[in-house]
């Protein structure tokens, strides 16, 4: 199993390119199940979980060429062999739970297996099911598959979300963009991926208002186009790079990236001492001399500080002059990162959706292990700072979120290096 080693204490300085987002695209994939015309994604990026999306849908019978080294991909779904998302594929990635309402809305019947993922808690998929159920899909769970029907198509209805979910909200946008009527989603996730969705489903022929607001109005019609569409920039990898020269030190450049895609972050950086700037090609990020000033941050939904980047914010705070607080109020279990920061010499307290965090002078390099993704990019951004030599096991993770990570904080004068074992 691959491990990353990175030798810290050294700053950076350079330009780190932003890829296409993956959780935007891992939505806009089964969008192409809508139509039985092609529709093909631009700026999409290599990932692990990007591939097990190709892998789903081409087990359902799409054809999919992946053009310029994987970065274009054309997804074709005019004929397909199966309704069946299967579970050897399906516990891989939560993601594959978006092929739901696509397959329900064309083709009248879906059999989808619960998804599996990273282990951060439950994040049931009740409410996407509650969603279907309003339009008129009848759902039976069994077996650990949802078998869901709607032989005569699915019906507008009216959605009130009783919790803002970012998948269930789009599979909602979807499934209604093919049925009968008018939807009106209630509670919607604001998310940049839900307008980027829109944007593209808009593209294929659908009528969507309010993207982007709490509420989305989508009226059905009879049938989707072909399009083409670009992936949006990656705002938590964005994000995850801003943090490396605010741990590291240094200074970064990140190309394609705009300060509105940064969003809380950017001034929870300023507020920690931090120097962030647009830039002609993107934004600019620089640690001044001294310590970071602690913060106190709440995780929420959009617009909100957004929880897939509270563990690479915590590997910041730990070298903070001071104490900060994290309240994780999307996940649970989602501070398994803090004790392999203990490791390497953070002084955290977690009690329940509360960490403390009380910043030391310096980390220590150790021996690490991944829990998630997120908590796994952490470790490495905790390294680049770190004395001596600190080695991430089950890497995995990283290989489902982050494209090329080496090889773009190499680029910047990191030490880092992959041990194949």
């Amino acid at each position: 199993m691959d491990r990353i080693a990175i030798r810290g204490g050294r700053p950076l300085h350079g330009e780190i390119p932003i890829s296409g987002a993956k959780n935007a695209c891992l939505a806009l994939m089964p969008a192409a199940l809508l139509s039985d015309e092609p529709l093909t994604l631009t700026n999409a990026p290599r990932l692990a979980d990007i591939r097990t999306m190709r892998e789903l849908l081409s087990s359902l019978g799409c054809e999919i060429a992946a053009l310029q080294e994987g970065k274009v991909l054309a997804i074709g779904a005019a004929d397909l062999a199966s309704q069946r998302a299967d579970y050897d594929i399906v516990r891989k990635m939560r993601a594959s739970i978006l092929v739901l309402g696509p397959l329900l809305a064309r083709h009248g019947r879906a059999e989808v297996s619960l998804p599996g993922g990273c282990a951060i808690g439950a994040r049931p998929v009740d409410l996407h099911l509650m969603a279907l159920e309003k339009m008129g899909a009848r759902l039976d769970l069994r077996d650990g598959y949802v078998h869901a029907e709607a032989p005569g198509g699915l019906t507008g209805a009216v959605v009130d979300f009783p919790l803002v979910s970012v998948g269930a909200t789009e599979n909602a946008l979807m499934a209604a963009t093919l049925a009968k009527g008018t939807t009106v989603l209630k509670n919607a996730a604001r998310e940049p991926e839900i307008v980027d969705l829109a944007d593209c489903l808009r593209a294929m022929g659908a009528r969507i208002e309010g993207e982007g607001t709490s509420q989305i109005t989508i009226e059905g019609v009879a049938a989707l186009h072909g399009a083409t569409h670009p992936v949006i920039a990656d705002r938590i990898e964005l994000g995850t790079y801003m943090l490396a020269p605010a741990i590291a030190g240094g200074e970064v450049e990140l190309l394609g990236a705009r300060r509105a895609q940064a969003g809380a972050l950017w001034d929870r950086m300023e507020e920690a001492g931090l120097s962030l700037s647009e830039t002609a090609g993107g934004i600019k990020v620089a640690r001044p001399e001294g310590r970071v000033k602690p913060l106190h941050v709440i995780t929420e939904p959009f617009p909100g500080f957004p929880t897939d980047l509270q563990a690479q914010l915590m590997a910041l705070l730990t070298l903070a002059d001071g104490e900060s607080v994290l309240e994780e109020r999307i996940f649970e279990n989602r501070f398994m990162h803090a004790p392999e920061l203990q490791r390497m010499g953070a002084r955290i307290e977690v009690h329940g959706g509360v960490a403390r965090i009380r910043g030391v002078p310096a980390l220590k390099g150790a021996p690490v292990m991944a829990t998630d993704l997120r908590a796994s990019v952490s470790l490495v951004l905790a390294g680049l700072a770190a004395e001596g030599e600190t080695v991430v096991g089950r890497i995995y993770h990283l290989d489902r979120g982050y494209e090329r990570l080496e090889e773009k904080l190499s680029a910047c004068g990191a030490d880092i290096r992959r041990l194949r074992d």
